[in-house]
């Protein structure tokens, strides 16, 4: 079951299939994440996206407190489509849903998000490559955030641009930024 803890639609509940192969952020985490994000950003200002996104959980967050463009990746059929069901049926016309290998989308990508959230798979061998990716193409806008959800035991490559590091129970997140 996804809550969503904030914005207009704070404390609806949205049933995703057991079948989908995700691991949802949990709302401890998630809670703690969008009170750093608060104060950082403007959310009715932003463009985001939303890697590895699994039932959506993180673009409904964003939507429910106002981000008008919102891009979520996926490589797995049943999550987007899962996720397309819910945008219709919450009427979350600020998101996008695609479905694609996020390595191949972004090596294609040419424009800029202020945020990017990435949550790959905790056993996925290429998270450290995600940071580089990011600033390789030179996707992420001036004063944006990349946060990348990981297991606890995972180092990102010295020049990856790191500003912190969050725990919260068995979630970690590491927040980019533009050097």
């Amino acid at each position: 079951m996804i809550r969503i803890i904030g914005g207009k639609n704070k404390g609806r509940k949205i049933a995703a299939p057991k079948n989908l192969p995700v691991r949802p952020t949990t709302d401890f985490a998630k809670e703690a994440l969008f009170n750093i994000l608060r104060n950082k950003f403007d959310f009715e200002e932003i463009t985001a996206l939303d890697l590895f996104c699994g039932t959506g959980n993180i673009s409904y967050e964003l939507a429910s407190r106002g981000t008008k463009d919102i891009t979520c990746v996926d490589i797995d059929a049943g999550c987007i489509h899962f996720v397309k069901n819910t945008i219709r049926e919450m009427e979350f016309d600020a998101i996008h849903a695609s479905n694609y290998d996020v390595f191949k989308f972004l090596r294609k990508q040419t424009r800029k998000w202020d945020l990017i959230f990435a949550d790959p798979p905790y056993t996925h061998k290429q998270i450290a490559e995600i940071p580089g990716l990011i600033f390789q193409h030179d996707l992420l806008a001036d004063n944006g955030w990349l946060i990348v959800e990981h297991p606890s035991r995972m180092f990102f490559p010295p020049e990856a641009p790191l500003l912190e590091r969050r725990t919260y129970g068995k979630v970690n997140f590491s927040i980019f930024g533009k050097p």
